[in-house]
């Protein structure tokens, strides 16, 4: 049985990835309090996992009063035998004070003495436990609706694989390091062909680009040694019954140099029996 608890800051896109995970067929209940999951959880394995598969939820700061029982709930949870996944979104705090003014949705946090930043970081306190250690974290702060819906619903599709899903993300460092990865990598330090006129049209997925970064001896040293270390290490991850992790390659727009890693990385670990995924977040 696949027991998703989806939670995050506000604004971040929880109600997207409840509704991604709902057209998967799951059972989602938004807003549950966070003493009934334990309860919640009995009635389900109760009922049996053939009637009732896949659940998700959704815990968030609009059930403030209730969030003190969240880890004694999880430690309930442990010793039922229900293996629960954290999906924990979040964006940095410019772009949700963004977003809040765009829609002008008021947070749930603030009211006449709190402001909306004090609001924000309030809730990324109260949500911590959640945030600690989850499943899977996803920064939405350079992600569309419609990315993240995808992304949710591999994640979610991958649980029902087995072993390891390894995703590869490109991006650019003068956009931010993204929050969620597990391994950041940066190759700012090889040849850059953006400085080449005639290649800065092309992405690290076009002919041009490869070619002009493998005549260069160090690009392909990089790219063995960083398998070198991921073959070495991420064993050691499965064996913890990881299931998804996220590998982060870095250049400078995020145009070329990662986006020839990622492509590179994800092929040969694909080719070597694992499932993987691709995204190239300045492309996209």
């Amino acid at each position: 049985m696949s027991f998703f608890i989806v939670s995050g800051l506000s604004g971040s896109g929880k109600s997207i990835a409840l509704q991604a995970l709902e057209d998967l067929g799951f059972y989602c209940i938004d807003n549950l309090p966070a003493g009934l999951l334990p309860h919640f959880a009995e009635q389900l394995v109760a009922t049996g996992p053939e009637n009732v598969r896949h659940t998700a939820v959704g815990i968030d700061a609009r059930n403030r009063a209730f969030l003190d029982l969240l880890p004694a709930s999880l430690e309930r949870l442990h010793a039922l035998g229900v293996d629960y996944r954290i999906v924990y979104l979040e964006a940095d705090e410019a772009t949700l004070v963004k977003r809040f003014k765009e829609t002008r949705r008021r947070h749930p946090l603030t009211g006449p003495d709190t402001p909306l930043m004090e609001g924000i970081r309030l809730e990324r306190k109260l949500l911590e436990p959640l945030a600690y250690n989850p499943t899977i974290r996803i920064d939405t702060t350079h992600t569309t609706p419609h990315e993240l819906r995808a992304r949710v619903q591999d994640f979610a599709s991958a649980e029902d694989s087995v072993g390891m899903t390894l995703l590869f993300e490109s991006f650019g460092y003068k956009k931010g390091t993204p929050a969620d990865a597990d391994f950041v990598f940066d190759v700012r330090c090889l040849p850059n062909p953006h400085w080449q006129l005639a290649l800065r049209p092309y992405t690290g997925r076009d002919a041009p680009v490869v070619a002009f970064l493998e005549q260069h001896s160090e690009v392909a040293r990089m790219r063995d040694e960083l398998i070198h270390f991921l073959e070495t290490w991420l064993p050691g991850f499965e064996s913890e019954r990881r299931s998804y992790m996220t590998v982060a390659i870095g250049c400078t727009g995020g145009q070329h140099r990662s986006v020839y890693f990622v492509e590179k990385l994800a092929a040969h670990f694909a080719a070597s029996g694992y499932k993987t995924q691709i995204r190239h977040r300045e492309l996209s």
